[in-house]
């Protein structure tokens, strides 16, 4: 899986995944008002947002490597939520997207080889077996260590999946346990990334990379310079760019010297676009999809420039 994701990094020149974690008020009104014409409820609720999604997609599916859907966003509509996630990462496949799930599963061995099964591999019918939620890479909570692991990484194996795994996240408490000193002398999440380097040793690509990636936020640019040292063979998951303060000059250390190594999430900037102060006078709310073009495009400009500057 690594390999297909970085074969498409290099071919649309853009280490960039569009993250699509749609609420309500994200939509634009007149989309809005098409769907809640006679009644509001989850299902008109969760066709807005696929019809918002799939719009995004068509708009930008040639110039990014991946899309990232965060379950949250559509759980919290229900079952029709769901079959909106499903339907846009079927629709994102169509269109050549790796699909990331972000889903952020783990627990105990026997539960998390289910929700591997899930996500990851296929499900159980007597004699034959059929796929739930068919994703290409998931994110994974290590909380649980080697056991809660494993399943993820057999599936990774048989099917050619990967998954990216928690090490240090963007969010401003996540130093209240994550950069916790343990008694082997180092952080908590130098620990995990050292736990990544060694899940991942036997899911190396053609490419040097392994399929066991990690997430690091864009919000720590020092940490994340340095667990790109700590983790050579991993891929950088980078989320925090954009909406949560991360800029260009912080996902720099994320990236080896090829300019490769990292992917750089963006949501709420590409997927709302149309109401940025960049582009809102450029682009009116029924040209959303042309907004998060320009986004995308003006990011993949930018990230660029840096790394030219950076020597990478």
């Amino acid at each position: 899986m690594i390999d297909r994701l970085i074969a498409k990094i290099i071919e649309r020149e853009a280490p960039i995944v569009a993250g699509l974690d749609p609420r309500l008020e994200y939509i634009p009104k007149f989309l809005l008002d098409k769907h809640f014409r006679k009644e509001t409820n989850l299902d008109t609720a969760a066709n807005a947002i696929l019809d918002f999604n799939i719009k995004i997609i068509e708009s930008i599916h040639d110039l990014i490597p991946a899309v990232k859907l965060q379950i949250a966003y559509y759980e919290m509509y229900g079952l029709p939520g769901l079959r909106a996630f499903m339907e846009t990462a079927s629709y994102a496949k169509s269109k050549g997207l790796i699909v990331i799930g972000d889903v952020k599963r783990n627990d105990i061995g026997s539960t998390a080889e289910a929700y591997s099964a899930a996500y990851l591999g296929y499900t159980s019918l007597g004699e034959q077996l059929d796929q739930a939620f068919p994703m290409d890479i998931i994110t994974v909570n290590p909380y649980l260590g080697t056991d809660g692991i494993r399943p993820f990484l057999e599936d990774c194996k048989k099917h050619k999946r990967g998954i990216f795994i928690l090490v240090k996240t963007s969010n401003p408490s996540s130093g209240e346990f994550q950069d916790l000193m343990t008694v082997e002398g180092m952080k908590v999440y130098e620990k995990v990334a050292q736990m990544v380097n060694q899940w991942g040793q036997n899911l190396i690509g053609n490419c040097g990379y392994s399929s066991v990636g990690a997430v690091v936020g864009a919000t720590y640019p020092q940490q994340l310079a340095e667990l790109r040292q700590l983790m050579p063979r991993a891929y950088l998951l980078v989320p925090g760019f954009g909406a949560q303060g991360g800029q260009i000059k912080d996902i720099l250390g994320g990236f080896d010297r090829k300019g490769l190594g990292a992917i750089i999430n963006a949501s709420r900037s590409i997927m709302c676009a149309y109401r940025s102060q960049v582009w809102k006078d450029k682009f009116s709310s029924e040209e959303f999809g042309l907004a998060s073009r320009a986004e995308v495009i003006n990011m993949k400009d930018k990230i660029h420039q840096g790394l030219m500057g950076s020597g990478a």
